[in-house]
């Protein structure tokens, strides 16, 4: 496979829309662009960020080499900690300046793609690129003071495309030559913040001008991993780069808004909502997670127009948790509820546990808030980048017609490490296969890009697995192409074995 044209699938499939003018019926715009404005919202460190006090840019700067050092030295990423003064409600010292344009590398997060390929394809179906707000935001913050500014960003911009000329020559081949409303694209985080910005008690008319809401993975119940990254490695050897990653959300209200808001706590034969003092006794604020709760609670009123949700499958995903002594053990299956909200049991009147996996990081009924869904085998930073994903934003964008059944049974579960020491082999295994025929597993690295190495799977222990080492330090891509079609990828950091990446909790 060409990485570099995987990188863009749609540089030569889909012209730019200024490209397409010549093709429509009166030699105008073509009929399948919209006279909509659409928004992107980017997800949780989706937004590069920039420190007005030190005049540096602290998040989503470009270069493998900064993101080692960002995780690898103490005083890296030392700028995102919430000050005193943010958490007071106090905000400005960090300016969001755009969305991210490089792969970037998270713990437990795995990795972070550019929304440079989902910008592009959008830009196919819109009428010019004024009709597109790429809207960034400081995603340390609560999603609800996002939320805010996103519904102030999202009317101006509006207001501002209903008065360019491009909209109203869009208008002439449309159905009904309607105005032009808003089409909210969101990732991750995005979804929520978007569903905060439709809040009518704020702007009551955006609502009403919005004709659709694409949300890609977004875990309107939250996510285990929250839950785990606050109690990373309390009073044991931890790597830096977690343990640097914990420290810098313990006061994150963003990383406590994506707490599981479902009931996923296991005590004893029950399954619990996770508690206030729970997360203090993790790491975590409790007053943080209280007004997450709250937020939430309120947010369940707020109906998204024309919601399809696009939600990865099949990538073994953590779902619930048991609690002891302030760690976490976080479990790849979860309590599952019948309609009137008792479990479902065994035949020892015991709780069953169901492995529905989801995007490696959302677990799928996590991301499902409507019966509009496509489901695709996609690993949860790849979710807004694929071209899978990109097809189904783009049948959305350019109608109102749903991208057809949902494809939850194709591709496969991908699992890697977050993190490896260049030089040291280390192991790829990838579930729902039941033939190496035909798959197709290569490393890649990003900076500078390489050729792919290809990987050769085998059978271990019932699982297909594929050896991989990375050569030199720094970020790396694995993809897997099954034999039907589908792409499931995941970054890998790979650190320089001479870091100190375990150090003891202090």
């Amino acid at each position: 496979m060409d990485n570099r044209r995987h990188l863009h699938p749609h540089k030569h499939q889909h012209p730019h829309p200024h490209q397409h003018q010549p093709g429509g019926p009166d030699g105008g715009l073509p009929d399948h662009v919209t006279q909509d404005a659409v928004v992107v919202v980017p997800g949780i460190m989706g937004s590069t960020l920039h420190d007005t006090t030190t005049g540096k840019d602290v998040w989503g700067i470009g270069g493998i080499s900064w993101l080692l050092r960002a995780w690898t030295t103490p005083s890296g990423l030392k700028s995102l900690t919430m000050t005193e003064d943010e958490l007071a409600g106090k905000t400005g010292r960090i300016k969001a300046t755009g969305l991210l344009r490089h792969s970037a590398w998270t713990p437990y997060l795995a990795g972070s793609e550019p929304y440079t390929d989902l910008v592009d394809t959008i830009r196919t179906s819109v009428a010019d690129d004024a009709a597109i707000l790429e809207f960034a935001y400081d995603w340390r913050l609560p999603v609800a003071v996002n939320g805010r500014l996103l519904a102030d960003a999202a009317r101006l911009h509006l207001t501002r495309w209903r008065r360019h000329p491009a909209h109203a020559e869009a208008r002439r081949h449309r159905v009904d030559q309607r105005e032009g409303r808003l089409v909210f694209v969101a990732h991750s985080m995005g979804g929520l913040v978007t569903r905060a910005a439709l809040d009518p008690a704020y702007d009551g008319d955006l609502q009403g001008d919005t004709r659709g809401v694409i949300t890609l993975g977004t875990p309107f119940q939250g996510s285990v991993k929250a839950a785990v990254i606050l109690a990373t490695g309390r009073g044991t050897p931890v790597r830096l780069p977690h343990r640097k990653l914990r420290a810098m959300c313990a006061t994150m209200p963003g990383l406590h808004d994506l707490l599981p808001q479902y009931r996923g706590v296991r005590a004893g034969d029950d399954v619990r909502h996770l508690t206030p003092s729970d997360v203090a006794g993790i790491g975590g604020s409790a007053e943080l997670a209280r007004e997450a709760a709250r937020f939430h609670h309120r947010q369940k009123a707020i109906a998204l127009p024309g919601h399809r949700s696009v939600v990865g499958v099949n990538q073994p995903t953590w779902q619930n948790l048991t609690i002891s002594g302030g760690t976490v053990e976080p479990h790849l299956d979860g309590a599952r509820q019948n309609s009137d909200g008792t479990f479902i049991r065994d035949r020892q009147d015991r709780i069953r546990y169901f492995r529905v996996h989801g995007d490696g990081t959302v677990y799928k009924e996590s991301a499902v808030l409507t019966d509009t869904v496509t489901h695709l085998p996609l690993q949860h930073g790849d979710v807004a980048r694929a071209v899978t994903a990109l097809e189904a934003v783009t049948e959305i964008v350019r109608d109102d017609v749903h991208p057809g059944p949902p494809l939850g049974e194709a591709g496969c579960g991908l699992t890697a490490p977050d993190l490896v020491e260049a030089g040291r082999p280390w192991k790829i295994r990838l579930t729902d296969v039941t033939t190496l025929a035909g798959l197709d597993c290569r490393l890649t690295a990003l900076d500078p890009p390489s050729r792919p190495v290809p990987l050769t799977p085998a059978w271990e222990d019932g699982t297909a697995t594929a050896t991989a080492t990375a050569p030199a330090p720094g970020l790396y891509r694995v993809d897997v192409r099954t034999p039907d079609g589908f792409t499931i990828t995941q970054l890998v950091m790979a650190a320089d074995p001479s870091d100190p990446l375990a150090e003891a909790e202090d």
